[in-house]
């Protein structure tokens, strides 16, 4: 399975915010939205990426307000990307590894989605059930032995 099929299966909502604009701003979005990050764009390209990771770490170290600061201070400016062709068990090793809850999709300068940690987890259980139904499908259809078979 490849990056391509989950971004099909999800949609091609993106979230984004200007990298000059506040973090309280960008919480706000998160929050009102119920999503886990912004992609942080800046001339029409990808400049960051801004996770609820980020937005904690704020909080921790402004006592527990998010303070005055704006999103380019706190986002991640270097983010791991994927392509559609990237296969889900790399994309699987490269969250695990990087402890990446988020990747930006790029196909060359164009980013087409972000896929997170939950929707990497959800595609491998529905490929997997589906699977599964095929083998008990197949299981059940197997031709029983005959009654010379079961004789030799």
């Amino acid at each position: 399975m490849k990056v391509s099929e989950i971004l099909q299966v999800k949609g091609s909502i993106l979230y984004t915010i200007n990298p000059d604009q506040q973090l309280s701003e960008a919480a706000s979005i998160m929050a009102e939205k119920d999503i886990g990050s912004l992609v942080v764009m800046e001339f029409g390209d990808l400049a960051g990426m801004l996770t609820f990771r980020e937005v904690l770490r704020a909080l921790h170290d402004n006592g527990g307000t998010v303070g005055g600061g704006t999103v380019r201070k706190h986002m991640d400016d270097h983010p791991i990307t994927v392509t559609p062709d990237t296969e889900v068990n790399e994309v699987r090793r490269i969250m695990l590894e990087k402890h990446a809850r988020y990747l930006p999709v790029m196909n060359a300068k164009t980013i087409l989605g972000v896929i997170s940690f939950y929707d990497v987890a959800r595609a491998v259980l529905e490929a997997q059930s589906f699977e599964n139904r095929m083998l008990k499908a197949y299981i059940r259809d197997w031709p029983g032995e005959t009654a010379e078979q079961a004789a030799e």
